[in-house]
């Protein structure tokens, strides 16, 4: 059967019409080049004639605004459905981005680097979004190098690796939160004191582990313990429980963030401990839902909507999108004490 020819008016039909090349349209069209007055004519009459507009796709080719902002969430998708992290810092982020009328365009994929890169190689081949923001940055992270070399606007939110013109966001006291748990714990009368930290290779765990050690050692105390775990409960859960069994087990853990935090006292509990009549915890971020436990979450306070909003009037502002109002600052993370931390025994 033969195939039924579209009646789409294409490009080709206005150079056809025209007498021109396809470039030559294009170019006209765009206001770009220089034509011979008849020529030009001649390309618009045809134009007119033909009632053709450039495709969506052909707009974004020549250069035009998509209005989509790109993020790349580069967890493990059973950890992501578990940890509202991201749905506040997305929060934030889509509370600048809609009142302007663009959008967010979320890829979620897994742990591998690779997997990161080529999610932003695709949104630059194929001109889908004006900018994109960046999450967690790692050592020797290379996505700065990669974004420039795709000539694709970014802004981190997070630490960086190593200074970069990318642009960053986060609070200008990042140590704050995490020396006052130390020290809140320390009052408390704990000498025993735990940190589990997220994965190594992110710029986070190393920087918030130094602040922790360094405030410890300023009270004349060593770290009982510096366990590691990939942000999944059931890893956290086992390196607490390794933890309590040990002979100098821990009196109090500072966890790298909330969810971890509620592992662990899950695992505390499993061992027959009282949190905090006999462990003392603190997590990190202020997530909702350490308010809807028993005990109430102590945790340092991070404002991830608001980063998210800093981060994306950050990135607007790159764009050129006018009448964005003076960023404001992001606010110095801060130690909020609940239940979930008591005087030693």
């Amino acid at each position: 059967m033969a195939q039924r020819k579209s009646n789409r008016t294409t490009i080709s039909d206005v150079a056809a019409l025209a007498g021109v090349s396809v470039s030559a349209v294009s170019k006209i069209v765009n206001g770009k080049g220089s034509f011979p007055e008849p020529t030009r004519e001649r390309v618009l009459w045809a134009v007119s004639q033909l009632k053709w507009s450039p495709s969506a796709a052909a707009v974004a080719l020549r250069g035009a605004k998509t209005r989509a902002i790109g993020m790349v969430a580069s967890r493990a998708p059973d950890v992501l459905n578990t940890d509202p992290h991201f749905a506040l810092l997305i929060a934030g982020i889509e509370s600048e981005l809609a009142p302007r009328d663009y959008g967010l365009l979320l890829h979620i994929v897994g742990e591998h680097p690779a997997a990161e890169e080529r999610a932003y190689r695709r949104l630059a081949d194929e001109r889908r979004v004006d900018g994109v923001i960046l999450t967690e940055s790692r050592i020797n992270d290379h996505r700065f190098s990669l974004l420039r070399g795709l000539r694709l606007p970014a802004v981190l939110v997070g630490t960086p690796w190593e200074q970069d013109p990318i642009p960053t966001v986060q609070a200008a006291d990042q140590d704050q939160g995490m020396k006052d748990a130390v020290d809140h714990l320390v009052a408390l009368g704990h000498r025993r004191v735990a940190y589990v930290a997220g994965p190594e290779d992110r710029v986070h765990t190393g920087h918030r582990r130094l602040v922790f050690t360094e405030t410890l050692e300023c009270h004349g105390l060593l770290a009982s313990h510096m366990l590691t775990s990939d942000f999944a409960a059931r890893t956290t859960g086992q390196v607490v429980e390794q933890a309590l069994r040990a002979d100098n087990a821990p009196t109090a853990i500072v966890f790298a963030n909330d969810m971890m935090a509620l592992a662990g006292i899950s695992a505390a509990r499993r061992a027959g401990l009282d949190v905090p009549g006999d462990l003392s915890v603190i997590g990190h971020d202020d997530l909702p839902v350490g308010q809807l436990m028993y005990p109430r979450l102590t945790t340092i306070r991070q404002d991830l909507e608001r980063l998210g909003r800093v981060a994306a009037l950050s990135l607007l502002q790159q764009l050129g999108e006018e009448e964005i109002a003076p960023v404001p600052t992001v606010v110095s993370p801060q130690l909020i004490v609940r239940e979930s931390t008591a005087r030693a025994c």
